[in-house]
């Protein structure tokens, strides 16, 4: 029934499976789960450990300002994956459900299978391991997996010192979702694969196996790089985004360091089934065919602004790691300053493969990029976060425009960590207007959100 559906797709479209599929690139998707740009390529923070996505970086394009579409994981999920903007589908929120604004076929993997791709998924691709079925040729089972860790609940949090000391690799179901891409990566057949892996890590809760914890001494911790007064020269509007209530308890807490440490544990984690991932596609058949994306949903906040988590527009929950490796296009350890987003990612992955562009879709392919990551670049990155909130992020300058048309706009250039506001500076004003010509003239209304731990089907 699965196979008649996915073929009644394909017929849908017109696509009938291509006689010369054998000839087109294979695609390993890897996504990984609340990861900023701590990362080694980005450098934004010294004491993180993640060699393995180093050795990816060295093999291709790393874009060092990438910016998430949405910095929540539903929405920015449902737009890369589903190829609309937040304001085009209405998809702003978590608890907006993707699927009341995607439709079975309109997916990015389900172009693949309409030409002829094996797809396979495993782990975290869309939002709580949602899919459509009908988009997928398999799709791993994760029934009786832990998402966070044996015994361990999301609630747990930030605490080192609820680490179950027998934790184990094993005991995550980030291990399983690479053990059963790695398998399929040894696929030794004609038809072209897609191959899409979720990494769940480093989504809260921040626990991971202790051995990880090790390289980073709770003693030796290093803050996020801060200001004193840095959130004054707020907006009420972004105020009221801030919410610095966890941010206090924290502190009161004395848990800063502590999330920290879990943080870059974690992190080191998922590093480590990357690294497996890439193993994997190193020992199969396919390691000179395969197209490599790696891309994070969005970043993470760990105290910059006084600000915990994501949902927000600044730089910390906005920039996302986002590494390409195309045989034949990329040059090895290239990096690319020039402004994309991740609505590229569906796009791109179309004029690669040679797949058509379904129209719904929208974003700009980064092809020209790829092959020369110095290339004129004409678009600035955009992200959203809830109906009429808007960043604009260029090579320079990000300016953010709120619904009640307070705005803010920092010289990313010269203040990397975004202190001071200009927005009130009239020698920013000419450069407000030409940047806020970037934003939506029209957005679709927000829906209600659903209600908490309301159950998905898949």
């Amino acid at each position: 029934m699965k196979k008649r559906t996915q073929l009644l797709i394909a017929g849908l479209f017109g696509l009938a499976l291509s006689a010369s599929a054998a000839q087109k690139p294979n695609v390993l998707f890897i996504a990984v789960d609340d990861l900023n740009h701590w990362i080694e390529p980005l450098g934004r923070h010294p004491q993180a450990k993640t060699p393995n996505i180093q050795r990816l970086a060295d093999m291709g394009v790393t874009f060092v300002n990438a910016q998430c579409a949405v910095p929540a994981c539903e929405p920015s999920r449902a737009a890369i994956m589903g190829g609309r903007r937040p304001w085009t589908s209405g998809c702003y929120l978590n608890r907006h459900e993707w699927k009341k604004f995607q439709q079975p076929g309109e997916g990015l993997s389900a172009q693949f299978l309409k030409a002829g791709y094996h797809v396979a998924g495993a782990g975290k691709i869309y939002h709580s391991m949602h899919y459509y079925p009908e988009e997928w040729s398999e799709y791993m089972n994760s029934k009786g997996l832990s998402l966070h860790g044996r015994g361990v609940k999301v609630d747990d949090g930030f605490l080192n010192d609820k680490i179950h000391p027998d934790l184990k690799d094993e005991d995550i179901i980030d291990w399983h979702s690479v053990d059963y891409i790695a398998e399929r990566l040894q696929r030794d057949d004609d038809q072209p694969f897609f191959l899409a892996c979720g990494i769940y890590k480093p989504h809260l809760a921040f626990v991971a196996p202790r051995k990880y914890y090790e390289p980073f001494p709770l003693e030796s911790i290093q803050r996020p790089v801060t200001k004193e007064g840095d959130i004054k020269d707020l907006p009420p509007a972004a105020l009221k985004m801030l919410s610095t209530s966890k941010h206090k308890k924290m502190l009161e807490n004395n848990q800063w360091d502590r999330a920290i440490q879990s943080y870059l544990a974690t992190m080191l984690y998922a590093d480590m089934n990357i690294g497996r991932l890439l193993d994997a596609l190193e020992k199969s058949p396919h390691k000179d065919n395969t197209i490599i994306v790696l891309w994070s949903d969005h970043g993470w906040s760990l105290g910059e602004k006084q600000r915990w988590h994501k949902f927000a527009l600044w730089e910390e929950p906005a920039r996302a790691p986002f590494i390409w490796v195309v045989p034949g296009l990329t040059q090895p350890g290239t990096k690319s300053t020039k402004p994309v987003d991740l609505m590229s990612v569906y796009p791109t992955l179309c004029s690669l493969a040679g797949i058509e562009k379904p129209e719904h879709v929208s974003g700009h392919d980064i092809t020209p990029l790829l092959k020369n990551p110095n290339a004129d670049w004409a678009y600035p990155a955009i992200t959203t976060y809830g109906r009429g909130n808007h960043a604009v992020r260029t090579e320079t300058h990000r300016y953010i425009r709120y619904a009640n048309g307070d705005e803010e706009i920092y010289h990313n250039a010269k203040d990397p960590y975004e202190w001071t506001n200009q927005a009130n500076n009239p020698e920013y004003a000419k450069l407000k207007k030409k940047l806020a010509a970037w934003l939506p003239k029209e957005e679709v209304p927000s829906p209600p959100l659903a209600p908490k731990g309301k159950k998905k089907k898949k």
